[in-house]
């Protein structure tokens, strides 16, 4: 008689652990097929997203065009297009150039150039009346012989271009200066040097 009641105890709680044991089993597998399809839904969203910004975007037109001349086959202007521009001209622009501003830019030659009438020659030659003179043409000074062969006098258009950059006016030339680029300086560079002159020569028209 007392027994049965145990027995009958032993199998409720025996079956109480199993039910137990089963839903935290149960638990378990839910919250790992959770993690497994919740990562598999973020890497998902990760792709199309991956492919939505790195889809290229078409242009309508190029950034760049390079214009082609008729009747080329476009070496020829892309090299021409590639090539660095020169300096523009310079004659209009010394009626308004300033001497004085000039001379001050003429400081930067003083160490290779005198600019006194019957001054030295140094490293260069005396550029006293310097506009209009022929080119080579200071008695006691050794040119290059690329300056002595290049011939010409040096107009304001000359000066412009060799003041621009020296050697790529004159190949060859001995004259080891980089170029004066702001064309505001040249302009009252050479303003200044047609004023050393006994007789300046007349601005262009």
């Amino acid at each position: 008689m007392v027994r049965a009641p145990h027995h009958i105890g032993v199998r409720r709680t025996d079956n109480s652990s199993e039910a137990t044991l089963h839903d935290m089993d149960s638990m378990e597998f839910n919250k790992i097929a959770g993690a497994v399809l919740v990562a598999g839904l973020i890497a998902s969203a990760s792709g199309i997203l991956a492919n939505l910004l790195g889809q290229p975007h078409e242009l309508e037109a190029n950034v760049y065009q390079v214009a082609i001349a008729d009747g080329d086959a476009g070496g020829a202007a892309t090299q021409e297009a590639a090539a660095p521009a020169g300096p523009g001209p310079i004659s209009g622009l010394l009626a308004a150039a300033d001497p004085s501003a000039g001379e001050k830019v003429s400081r930067k030659c003083t160490a290779c150039h005198s600019f006194d009438d019957g001054g030295a020659n140094k490293v260069g030659p005396n550029l006293w009346d310097v506009v209009g003179r022929a080119k080579g043409a200071v008695d006691g000074f050794s040119y290059s012989d690329a300056l002595k062969g290049f011939g010409g006098n040096w107009g304001y258009e000359e000066l412009n271009l060799f003041l621009y950059r020296p050697k790529d006016y004159i190949s060859g030339t001995s004259m080891s200066y980089g170029g004066l680029r702001k064309e505001a300086d040249r302009a009252n560079l050479i303003a200044y040097m047609r004023s050393l002159s006994g007789s300046p020569q007349p601005l262009p028209e």
